[in-house]
């Protein structure tokens, strides 16, 4: 199995031992090590880099942190990104998140940054990961005019839309909120499973309630997308890992 999205940052002293524990059932977790409030992505990268090559890296920009406009500090994660551009796997998780901008000058920021690091993606020649929440149609819009090729991340948007991105090449992450989001229920339901990516976004998004999430619950999405779909677990289980490994090129 592979968790296509997570955050082993955010466990900080207990990261190395959800590590360890997610290495005995996953093959890979792609960590979006992602520059939010104080979780800088030059501190995560340090804490996480012994543990690359289980870990894979993205490196990004969180639209909650882009709506303060801090283009100082854009500059300083662009350039780490183009430090590390070698060693990553794609650009993200950037995009638009209009349920806590609260006004239109914070969602002006998140648009411009968001494209700002779509374009930088294009040059470096990276797949995106879209963080998008209650401006999906907008994000998928944008990517579509810059020319990337995204994965949007913990999708709960409309199903129509969910056709349309995949439609045009673009991959759905799944995650494990298929318990309890009905639209993410809806989402994996109507799409085939060769357009979609399983993922947790651990330590958010828990299965079970008042539980923090891990990258092995990534097993919940992979069970409940075969209920859907009536196949095998091992059918689902093949078809997204591929599909994580074509998207993000890993070698595993």
């Amino acid at each position: 199995m592979i968790d296509a999205h997570a955050h082993f940052e955010f466990y900080k002293r207990d990261a190395p031992r959800m590590i360890e524990e997610c290495r005995e059932e996953l093959k890979a977790v792609i960590d979006s090590i992602t520059e939010y409030r104080k979780a800088h992505v030059w501190k995560s990268w340090e804490l996480l880099k012994p543990y690359f090559g289980f870990v894979i890296p993205t490196l990004g920009y969180h639209p909650n942190e882009a709506r303060r406009g801090n283009w100082e500090k854009v500059e300083k994660v662009e350039n780490f990104i183009r430090e590390h551009s070698e060693e990553i796997v794609a650009v993200g998780e950037i995009g638009l998140d209009y349920h806590y901008a609260e006004n239109e000058r914070q969602r002006e920021n998140q648009r411009a940054i968001f494209r700002h690091f779509l374009e930088l993606a294009l040059e470096l020649d990276l797949p995106v990961v879209i963080h998008a929440r209650e401006a999906e149609r907008e994000a998928f819009e944008l990517v579509q005019r810059i020319g990337a090729r995204a994965y949007f991340h913990s999708f709960s948007g409309s199903v129509e839309l969910a056709k349309e991105i995949a439609e045009n090449g673009h991959l759905i992450g799944i995650n494990t909120g298929i318990v309890f989001i009905p639209e993410v229920k809806t989402a994996a339901e109507a799409l085939e499973i060769e357009n979609v990516l399983a993922e947790t976004d651990a330590p958010y998004m828990s299965p079970v309630k008042g539980q923090r999430n891990t990258p092995c619950n990534v097993r919940v999405v992979i069970e409940e997308v075969a209920k859907l779909k009536g196949v095998d677990f091992e059918e689902v289980e093949g078809i997204t890992e591929g599909n994580a490994l074509e998207f993000f090129g890993l070698r595993i």
